[in-house]
């Protein structure tokens, strides 16, 4: 079984989870205020469960996330099929680019 080192205590993967839930527990009302930032944030937006997932999963890591949410691949097949001949400002406001950008991904696609 891994083991954790935590305030000095040897734990199971599976019990930190456990702990990690009993301290929040024990928070009451303030439960939020135990949490450091981006795991407080976490916890507003989708749940504390989920802010323990991602303490878990991420902890210690630095994580970046990239600013377009579509994988650039896809964009670059699937604008020069949505292309209409007068649709070149809804492409780029909907996949999160610039026109020029958009003009140039259909270019080089023809």
């Amino acid at each position: 079984m891994d083991k954790h080192k935590d305030n000095g205590i040897l734990l199971g993967q599976a019990n930190l989870v456990k702990y990690s839930s009993e301290v929040i527990l024990m928070g009451g009302e303030t439960q939020k205020e135990l949490l450091n930032s981006v795991y407080k944030d976490i916890a507003e937006a989708f749940g504390i469960d989920v802010a323990i997932q991602f303490y878990q999963m991420y902890k210690g890591i630095q994580v970046t996330f990239p600013t377009r949410l579509f994988n650039p691949e896809y964009v670059k097949k699937q604008i020069p099929v949505e292309y209409d001949g007068t649709n070149i400002k809804q492409l780029a406001k909907k996949y999160g680019y610039s026109e020029k950008t958009v003009r140039r991904m259909i270019k080089e696609n023809l």
